[in-house]
């Protein structure tokens, strides 16, 4: 039985600042982020089944996936010790916050958001790879090969 892999793009845009960072983001500045969620498994094989011949209703991932962006999308993401969020607290700066225990960085809200996908996925299906888009020329990803 074949293995195939589908892959499903989101687009949000998000501000975030990066602590003690010794360059310009250390300021709050903003990405149009595009995140792709790869998944792996077999198609469904029984005809009688709604979901015959899929690995997973692309609707369904998109459920899963949605929360994560609602979340995100047009929101400041801060780490709770940036003194950002002082500011924040006091309704001074953002109406939306997201604040983090880690580095907002690409890297760190990948696998943020791996280990949340990979808990929602039905078990016939794994999470596969995950790319974080940051700008045009610059992005990370995560494998699940490399976990």
């Amino acid at each position: 039985m074949s293995t195939v892999r589908l892959t499903k793009e989101f687009n949000f845009e998000m501000a975030h600042a990066l602590f003690g960072y010794d360059g310009p983001c250390k300021n709050v500045h903003g990405h149009s982020y595009k995140l792709s969620v790869t998944i792996k498994g077999k198609p469904m094989k029984i005809e009688k089944n709604a979901k015959f011949g899929m690995v997973m209703d692309f609707n369904e991932l998109k459920s899963i996936v949605k929360p994560i962006i609602d979340e995100l999308d047009h929101a400041t993401m801060l780490n709770t010790n940036s003194p950002h969020k002082k500011m924040a607290e006091k309704n001074l700066l953002f109406e939306k916050l997201v604040l983090v225990n880690y580095q907002p960085t690409c890297e760190n809200m990948l696998i943020d958001m791996a280990d949340y996908i990979k808990l929602r996925l039905p078990k016939n299906v794994n999470l596969h790879h995950l790319k974080l888009q940051e700008t045009p020329t610059s992005y990370a990803e995560w494998y699940s090969e490399d976990n």
